[in-house]
């Protein structure tokens, strides 16, 4: 499968016909910059595909780190139905929860719950944090995705750690120059095994986040895919 197998949704008319030849030939650019053995391979090159798709930046092939099987575990969590929480309300709004609905999953962000934004408030700390350690129960076994807020892979890395919160993989992709690093360099860092894909130092971010998670669900969907593939 090439990075141009995925099918974009026909739309039946002139518009979407344009939208489609666009992303034909903007996924044709980024196949003949990609030509170096380098590169990962399937299904990880797609993903990286899609980032730089949404992104016009390049750096992301060397900078998006795999470890520990987080495709597999991801495509397998969608399919049993698994949860995907995460940290911002704009990572939720990008991911295409609609094309999972059949598998049972669903997306689900906390951030503006009351509950959080009162104990933010009283305990010092941002909601993005307060979020994470309100619903910890709801982070256990499902896939967790970090696009803005450092502070809430932090708080994760502390519940993996000292709870024992176990998700099936993680997507640790936050943006900034305070902690955004050292936060995916703390959950990479784990003596857990947990299964994350993440964007190595300062770059980042909620589009990023959302690209990563739509291309796993159109590998899921993708026609002929299975297991023995990746």
């Amino acid at each position: 499968m090439t990075m141009t197998g995925f099918k974009v949704d026909e739309a039946g008319d002139e518009a979407g016909d344009e939208a489609e030849e666009i992303e034909k030939k903007s996924f044709q650019i980024i196949e003949s910059r990609m030509q170096s053995a380098s590169f990962p391979g399937f299904p990880e090159r797609e993903i990286i595909a899609r980032v730089i798709h949404s992104t016009a930046d390049f750096e992301f092939a060397d900078l998006l780190v795999f470890k520990n099987d987080p495709v597999k575990r991801c495509i397998d969590a969608i399919r049993t139905g698994r949860t995907i929480v995460t940290d911002v309300n704009m990572v939720k709004a990008g991911i295409n929860s609609r094309a999972i609905e059949k598998y049972g999953s669903v997306v689900e962000c906390f951030i503006s719950d009351e509950a959080v934004r009162i104990q933010a408030e009283n305990a010092g700390i941002t909601r993005a944090r307060s979020a994470f350690r309100l619903n910890a129960d709801k982070l256990d076994g499902s896939i967790i995705v970090i696009g803005n807020a450092p502070t809430a892979l932090f708080e994760l890395c502390d519940l993996i750690t000292s709870r024992g919160i176990s998700p099936e993989a993680v997507i640790a992709v936050p943006v900034g120059f305070v902690g955004a690093k050292e936060s995916k360099e703390q959950i990479m860092g784990l003596d857990v095994l947990v299964p994350v894909i993440v964007s190595r130092g300062v770059k980042g971010g909620s589009t990023v986040a959302a690209a990563i998670v739509n291309a796993i669900i159109k590998l899921v969907h993708s026609r002929g895919f299975s297991d023995r593939e990746i």
